[in-house]
């Protein structure tokens, strides 16, 4: 059958759009390794069912390139919040979407009608160690912690935005062999649901420079979760303040992440490139 998707961005975290007001998609989890290949597919870092909800103005649904279903992606929110928006789905500048990690609130800034940046209620981060989950008997956050990989001991702050996160702070993020140390973090039996680690160094109170490996998906050119993740950590380290405006630098762009007593809150844009149908 023929799918109309929407291709679309936040930061470089690209993923294809399907409407699903208007279509139905049986088998998700095969459809977004399918598609979502870059050489024989459309190419993305996987696929996110955009549905009606009882609760809320919309409900996000995300695919991985391996099939697993996540349960938040703070860049694919703030895409879903444009194409509701920009496709007169809902009318609304402040919107309630509903994901796996509950209900969350997008307000939306506009140019010329349409929406090209957004400010994401995240929620309040997650530190207790059994919610994470790690594997630990500590009823403590877990920052700086000495966690083994291999033959080498890194430390670590864990942190959940929804979905579990491992920040490890370094002097170059850049020279991080990523393709070999991020699948043994993420399969890590530290980790039970599997983690997204993020390498991070801190250029200054104000800016975070951040590489992100995601489970399920690999390196990825942006992380909205994991950035959040990072600026919660760099204030539990007393590398930055709370209640200041972060900008986290990514591979794909930069977002801005506030770190409230109230949540987390993420700033960011988000960019449609094209509309086609595959045949699947």
């Amino acid at each position: 059958m023929k799918i109309p998707f929407t291709k679309m961005h936040g930061c470089g975290n690209d993923y294809i759009y399907i409407n699903c007001f208007e279509h139905t998609i049986d088998d998700p989890s095969t459809l977004s390794q399918q598609i979502s290949d870059r050489h024989f597919g459309i190419g993305g870092d996987g696929i996110v069912l955009i549905c009606p909800s009882d609760e809320a103005d919309a409900k996000m649904r995300m695919f991985n390139i391996d099939g697993s279903e996540g349960k938040m992606c703070g860049n694919a929110i703030r895409c879903v919040a444009k194409y509701v928006y920009d496709n007169n789905i809902v009318a609304k500048e402040v919107l309630k979407i509903e994901t796996l990690s509950g209900i969350k609130t997008i307000e939306l800034f506009m140019e010329n009608g349409k929406m090209t940046t957004a400010k994401v209620d995240m929620g309040k981060a997650i530190l207790e160690p059994a919610l994470i989950p790690v594997q630990s008997k500590e009823e403590n956050p877990l920052i700086n912690f000495p966690l083994q990989v291999e033959d080498i001991s890194y430390h670590i702050t864990t942190v959940s935005m929804g979905n579990p996160h491992c920040v490890v702070f370094v002097e170059d993020p850049m020279l991080v062999d990523l393709p070999l140390i991020g699948p043994k973090f993420e399969h890590h039996s530290f980790f039970p649901e599997s983690v997204n680690t993020e390498f991070i160094v801190v250029k200054d109170r104000n800016t975070l420079h951040m590489r992100v490996w995601e489970r399920g998906s690999g390196e990825t050119l942006a992380c909205g979760t994991g950035a959040c993740a990072a600026v919660v950590a760099a204030v539990l380290n007393g590398y930055c303040d709370r209640d200041s405006n972060i900008t986290v630098k990514l591979l794909g762009g930069d977002l801005v992440i506030r770190y409230t007593d109230e949540g987390v809150f993420m700033t960011g844009p988000a960019v449609s490139v094209f509309d086609g149908e595959i045949l699947v």
